[in-house]
């Protein structure tokens, strides 16, 4: 069986005189054409679709034989006939399609199977429906106008994005530069990890992948999924290929958090979220997931000791030696091919400082003036004297990390001090800085007998209108 028949529409035929071919070509002697018959019979052949071992009885082969003697044409004579209702279907009555589609209306995530055995116990309480349809006939019939099996959407947001994937087109899209556009998301890992406590863990995966060469910018694991592991794992990525220009997340609270927002607006990177519930928009990190589940964590299913860091070393070296090396299957050149060998559109990752201060919560705190500190997240930070005069002060932090936050201008963000929590073992020393005094209120005020300008002024005033004192003097006693 030649494998080049696997391309034609009917392969059939070409295999059927592959197989008895010979007998043509040179007939056997007389006699002998039984035992060269049990002789194919005896053999295995491939199946002209599928590839798969099969064997063919000797009245098969037999007839083969005779059908190819018989005919100027022995291919076509050995081709599959065409069924006589080839293109035609069993015809449903309109009343049984409308039931039908109501069943399927209030019941969109059965399977055909289901709807048609419901569609056949329907017609044995109301005859008067037609007759029963089979299976094959009720799958046609639904696939035809589109009634395909749909999840039950549950809660306001999948019933949206439902409704948009069934009026909207689906198409592939892909960023025409390099590191244009990065993808990102976290993936539950199908296996346990043993942590320092003892305890076993199921590890989640952050990736980072390049929209255009499918480079992947940084993989790592970690016990968690928040705002902070998206940072580190970012920041990562940004010192190892640059800044991109655009970022694609979903809607998880690590991606929408402020810090996440803040960080990428800061660095100028657009940030693109997937609409809720559609997965499918960021379908080449889906993609990604299956190869790193088939081929990395397949091998490592039987390791019954394995630990986080472990797991990240094997990880770095999978991702480094074999997935950044190995042709994908769409783009056609390994993504280290890819992206060494097309328009780079990256920026230069600046220091891990800046970075950090863009990853922060912007908000405005009122000022104690009893010691000069203000309140984060229930931690209080003290504020340099030379702030002191200032009510209403503009703070960025990491919700994740308090140690320190950013005093900043409200009116363009410039650093003005960094604060960290207020000490108060060492503040009981008593050492205590002097402040510098102003010149003008520094001294002792001095008793006077002149009187305020305002209140010259209103007793000008009243003396001026002629009226006598509005009160009876009380002699001293």
């Amino acid at each position: 069986m030649d494998q080049e028949s696997h391309n034609l529409p009917d392969p059939w035929g070409q295999f059927r005189f592959a197989v008895i071919g010979g007998l043509l070509t040179c007939p056997p002697e007389p006699g002998e054409l039984q035992k060269e018959l049990r002789r194919l019979a005896g053999r295995t052949y491939r199946h002209p679709r599928t590839g798969r071992p099969v064997i063919f009885g000797f009245s098969t082969i037999e007839r083969w034989y005779y059908q190819a003697l018989r005919t100027e044409r022995p291919v076509v004579a050995l081709e599959r006939k065409m069924r006589s209702d080839a293109g035609s279907s069993k015809a449903m009555s309109k009343e049984l399609v409308t039931e039908l589609g109501q069943q399927y209306k209030n019941y969109p995530n059965w399977s055909y199977k289901l709807h048609a055995d419901n569609l056949r116990a329907l017609i044995r309480e109301r005859p008067e429906l037609g007759d029963i349809p089979s299976y094959s006939t009720v799958s046609r019939r639904m696939k035809e106008r589109g009634w395909y099996k749909k999840r039950i959407a549950r809660t306001k947001g999948q019933i949206r994005a439902a409704n948009r994937l069934e009026k909207a087109e689906v198409r592939s899209f892909e960023a025409s530069h390099v590191h244009a556009l990065w993808h990102l998301d976290f993936h539950h890992g199908s296996l346990r990890v043993l942590g320092s406590n003892g305890l076993w863990h199921t590890p989640i995966a952050l990736c980072i992948l390049d929209d255009h060469s499918r480079l992947c910018c940084h993989l790592q694991w970690y016990l968690q999924e928040t705002a902070e592991v998206l940072h580190h794992g970012l920041v990562q990525a940004f010192h190892k290929r640059g800044l991109p220009r655009g970022l694609m997340t979903d809607n998880g609270s690590a991606m929408i958090a402020g810090e996440t927002q803040n960080g990428l607006a800061h660095l100028s990177i657009q940030h693109f979220k997937t609409l809720p519930y559609s997965p499918y928009q960021n379908g080449k990190q889906e993609a990604f997931w299956g190869v790193l589940e088939g081929r990395l964590l397949a091998m490592l299913e039987r390791n019954e000791s394995l630990s986080l860091q472990t797991l990240n070393q094997i990880t770095q070296a999978w991702v480094e030696m074999e997935y950044q090396r190995a042709v994908h299957e769409e783009t056609g050149q390994s993504p280290l091919e890819r992206a060494v060998g097309n328009t780079d559109v990256s920026r230069n990752s600046p220091e891990s400082e800046a970075i950090d201060f863009g990853f922060t919560i912007r908000e405005q705190r009122r000022q104690r003036r009893s010691d000069g500190t203000i309140q984060l997240k229930g931690i209080r930070l003290e504020i340099p004297a030379r702030f002191a005069h200032l009510t209403k002060l503009t703070v960025r932090y990491r919700s994740w990390d308090l140690s320190r936050a950013w005093l900043v201008d409200q009116r363009n963000d410039h650093i003005l001090a960094m604060i960290r929590p207020q000490d108060k073992t060492k503040n009981s020393s008593g050492t205590r800085r002097s402040l510098t005094p102003d010149p003008l209120t520094a001294h002792e005020p001095e008793p006077t007998d002149n009187l305020p300008p305002l209140l010259r002024k209103i007793v000008a005033e009243y003396a001026a209108t002629g009226i006598p004192a509005a009160y009876i003097p009380m002699e001293e006693k």
